[in-house]
């Protein structure tokens, strides 16, 4: 470098052998224009080169109705089936298990392996299919009459064979004629506002909750006229028919005067689809899955 000057044409001052500048100049600090390393450049076209022929040997180019197969036919989609299939191979045995031993020996004492496959695969499968309505927990959702499957408290039977029945069936759905099926009937324009009013108290009074006693003493009447034909003169429920025990704290739609009066009024019509692909064309689950997913829910503590 030399201390000679350079007048350029845009008469930017610049010292011999510096490169040329871009024009731009903010607050008297000048833009060189210098070229890129050579390395750069190089890796630069590499990668185009390379993304070229990417995009030829591999689906890449979205077209109308689907996209470029690429030259070597590469498919995520087949590998996952690949990986899936393989899966299934080797769960093939103790799914043929899982079909064949009955549910009640499905124990942690007769086959602790199976046992321990069915929990665990139907904890999954519930997670994916159940938690939606029953909760990730399996507490169920009262305000929308969605189950606890954690408690004792069961319409249906909450034996192993019960709960396998239920999931392979459903409840009240049209797809299974199989599926267990009660109606309740609605009061409204059945009984007056003070019989309805009564009963309510008598059912709360059933309960242990808090009820006006001379409404709740007229009510006895009105129940076993019109309610003890399905929850039995004691209030105890037929599981039979699906009808709940109305003598303990557990509600499915909530056990306040205002729920309970509606309950009464206009009926509950709970639906549950049926999941065995076994027992309907709706159901989505095989035989071996929901035989996996009812020791799951058994074994959380409810049930009998």
């Amino acid at each position: 470098m030399t201390d000679q000057k350079i007048e350029t044409s845009n008469e930017q001052v610049l010292q011999e052998g510096d490169p040329n500048t871009t024009g731009h100049v903010w607050d008297g600090i000048k833009e060189f224009d210098n070229p890129m390393p050579r390395w750069w450049l190089w890796t630069f076209y590499a990668c185009i080169v390379w993304g070229i022929g990417y995009t030829i040997a591999y689906p890449a180019w979205p077209l109308i109705n689907g996209a470029t197969a690429g030259l070597l036919g590469y498919s995520t989609r087949a590998e996952v089936a690949a990986d899936i299939a393989e899966v299934d191979a080797a769960n093939a045995p103790i799914l043929a298990r899982m079909e064949e031993v009955a549910l009640g020996d499905i124990t942690p004492d007769a086959n602790p392996d199976l046992y321990a496959y069915a929990v665990q695969g139907g904890a999954a499968i519930f997670a994916s299919w159940c938690s939606q309505c029953h909760g990730s927990g399996a507490a169920g959702v009262q305000a929308s009459g969605y189950p606890n499957l954690l408690d004792d408290d069961w319409l249906w039977g909450g034996t192993i064979d019960d709960i396998h029945l239920t999931i392979s069936h459903g409840i009240r759905n049209e797809d299974d004629p199989n599926a267990h099926y009660s109606e309740m009937t609605a009061f409204d324009e059945i009984l007056t506002n003070d019989e309805i009013a009564s009963v309510v108290q008598y059912v709360r009074n059933m309960s242990g909750q808090e009820a006006e006693a001379t409404l709740a003493s007229a009510g006895e009447e009105v129940f076993l006229n019109n309610c003890a034909a399905c929850h039995t003169d004691q209030g105890t429920g037929d599981q039979f028919l699906g009808a709940p025990n109305l003598t303990d704290a557990i509600w499915l739609y909530g056990g306040s005067e205002e729920a309970i009066e509606y309950t009464v009024r206009y009926s509950r019509f709970g639906v549950m689809p049926p999941w065995s692909a076994d027992a309907s064309d709706a159901g989505r689950l095989s035989e071996a899955e929901v035989r996996a997913v009812a020791v799951y829910v058994h074994s959380l503590g409810g049930g009998e």
